[in-house]
């Protein structure tokens, strides 16, 4: 394969897009049009300001889809990078650029692979799907979710889905999630009463009142886990009280939380155990809930299958299936997926200043990809 050239100018171009969430700045254009000119038919399903593009190739079973995003955080404050953010940069075996491991550098590896199968073979015993949003590090809720409700309506299942978020740790494939904890957020206000500090006996305060909630809540165990997912984990966030001055008692403490949850767990009951915790120790309080991710799994079947032994025998590496780690949009995607699994490049720089990954990495995933969609369709 001719690789170096045809991907760095893929990857390049991609990288060039300042597409911060959730503006793709014509990054899912560039996608589109490379993707027709391989004769794929595409159609977009863009909403507000987020642009949604589904691509297609073939128009029979199975379908395999490639899922990702375009859309990256921001850049932050230039002068601390060493290379301008949206130039491909090289450096020491290192490319350099945001958004480059988070995940433009997966799409431009796939796009890449598409290419190279469809320059051995006119037709596939299959169809080849992708799927990419511009709204996966933001809200996440004009991406994605739109392209999943498109296939509802149109009863389209995925047979294999393949999510190309950075899994990798120490070495290229190390780690394939095949499922991803929920995440479940509340906002806490615990109300007192204020007053001058030298007479707390006509006062309420929350700070003092919320205290021994406080450690119930962070010292309990939630679970053990089991043996698709780790422990569920609480982690509060901010805690903040008081008007900033020392002889004042607050009236209110405000304080936000998060549960990253396994699927021994609802929501729901997650709730309850905290409602129940505060009603216990007598606190008055409002508190805002939200849901932004269930925990989902996926039972490996054939895509597993095949992506593990291609792994081993291509990178050398026996990978594992974890579900740890943050939320992606497999949450969505897995309601019309039959098998669905995560598989990308190193995650140990994405999000930071002077973004980058290994440069061998990015060939090595590109021709993992390729033989991936080889034996998807002739195995």
């Amino acid at each position: 394969m001719e690789i170096n050239n045809k991907l760095l100018k893929i990857t390049k171009d991609l990288v060039s897009f300042k597409s911060i969430s959730p503006f793709q700045d014509g990054s899912i254009d560039y996608v589109e049009e490379y993707l027709k000119n391989l004769g794929f038919v595409t159609s977009r399903h863009d909403k507000n300001d987020t642009a949604n593009l589904i691509a297609k190739f073939g128009d029979k079973a199975p379908i395999f889809a490639f899922a990702g995003h375009v859309d990256v955080v921001p850049a932050g404050d230039l002068s601390k990078w060493t290379y301008d953010p949206f130039v491909l940069s090289s450096y020491n075996n290192r490319l350099y650029g945001r958004g480059i491991g988070d995940m433009k550098g997966a799409i431009a590896a796939f796009m890449f692979a598409v290419n190279e199968l469809l320059k051995q073979v006119k037709s596939i015993n299959g169809s080849i799907m992708l799927l990419i949003t511009s709204d996966e590090e933001a809200a996440a809720t004009d991406g994605t979710t739109v392209m999943v409700e498109y296939l509802k309506q149109n009863k389209i299942t995925l047979d294999y889905c393949l999510v190309g978020e950075p899994t990798s740790v120490d070495n290229l494939g190390d780690v394939i999630k095949v499922g991803r904890r929920g995440s479940l957020t509340g906002h806490l206000e615990v109300i007192g009463l204020q007053g001058h500090i030298a007479y707390p006996d006509l006062c309420k305060n929350p700070i003092h009142l919320f205290a021994d909630a406080l450690k119930e809540l962070t010292s309990a165990k939630w679970d053990d886990g089991n043996e698709f997912f780790p422990a569920t984990s609480l982690q509060f966030a901010n805690l903040n009280s008081g008007l900033g001055v020392d002889n004042v008692i607050p009236g209110s403490l405000f304080a936000s939380f998060n549960f990253r949850y396994n699927n021994l767990h609802s929501s729901d009951s997650l709730i309850k155990k905290v409602e129940d915790i505060l009603n216990k120790h007598n606190l008055k309080y409002n508190i805002r809930w939200r849901n932004s991710a269930k925990p989902f799994y996926t039972k490996p079947g054939r895509l597993n299958k095949i992506v593990a032994d291609t792994i081993s025998e291509e990178l050398k590496v026996t990978p594992q299936l974890k579900t740890d780690g943050g939320t992606s949009d497999g949450r969505f995607l897995v309601e019309v997926s039959t098998e669905l699994l995560e598989f990308g490049l190193s995650n140990k720089y994405i999000h930071q200043i002077n973004e980058n990954i290994n440069e061998d990495d990015l060939f090595a995933l590109a021709k993992t990809y390729t033989i991936i969609l080889n034996k998807i369709f002739n195995d």
